[in-house]
């Protein structure tokens, strides 16, 4: 059994909102994750920190020195490969509906389940197919020909149902998508139920963040600079 600890190094971070208040824009220029594992109980091993499905990273890790007392590490501690995650810019909607990531890699969009689909349901709303729609567009102009549509859930109720639900729920995102799409395009189509939350499900807030369908795509062009 190992225990991991992670140390997070920024080099920059800027967060403002709009004149209208109706949009949030973060920027982080690099991430660089530092990963220390030791053992637990006197067993050994090695755990490394699981990466979100299809992330990507566009800069070589960094040299870290191991013996670098600055480092802090434990007794026994070992240092897992640096990881670096390019993250350019996050704008997301008042209230959390729909959130879009820029990196230099690719474009990933995230909805929140609750404007696609009613509870316990993989039938897409009406205002749904408008916004999908509206991704659809932002794919073209990339002309990207590889689309990954992503479903998770929260942590309420069964893995098992969380697995078949987002995994359906990604599928009907995916259906949309086909319709304003070329027909040579590619998706990877996945339901991870629980897996991969970006926010707390101790909380009703936090779980609806992680109720979501996330689109991603390779970008052909340089995200725009922020403001």
């Amino acid at each position: 059994m190992t225990s991991t600890s992670t140390s997070t190094t920024t080099t920059a971070t800027t967060a403002t909102t709009t004149a209208t208040g109706r949009r949030r824009r973060l920027a982080v220029l690099a991430t660089v994750a530092v990963i220390a594992v030791w053992p637990l109980g006197g067993g050994a091993g090695t755990a490394y920190a699981d990466d979100p499905p299809g992330s990507t990273s566009s800069s070589p890790p960094p040299v870290i020195d191991a013996n670098s007392p600055n480092l802090m590490l434990p007794d026994g501690a070992q240092l897992a490969p640096a990881k670096v995650l390019d993250i350019k810019q996050i704008v997301e909607e008042e209230g959390g509906e729909q959130r879009r990531e820029d990196t230099n890699v690719d474009v990933t969009f995230a909805l929140q389940a609750e404007v696609l689909f009613a509870k316990n349901s993989a039938k897409l709303s009406p205002a749904a197919t408008a916004r999908i729609r509206a991704i659809a567009r932002e794919v073209r102009t990339q002309g990207s020909g590889r689309v990954r549509v992503f479903g998770f859930t929260d942590n309420l109720g069964t893995y098992e149902h969380g697995l078949k639900l987002s995994k359906e729920r990604a599928v009907a995102v995916q259906q949309v998508l086909a319709r304003e799409l070329d027909p040579g395009t590619a998706y990877d189509i996945r339901g991870y139920s629980e897996d991969y939350p970006i926010a707390d499900n101790r909380t009703e807030e936090g779980r609806k963040k992680n109720r979501r369908v996330e689109i991603s795509f390779p970008r052909t062009s340089p995200p725009a600079a922020s403001p």
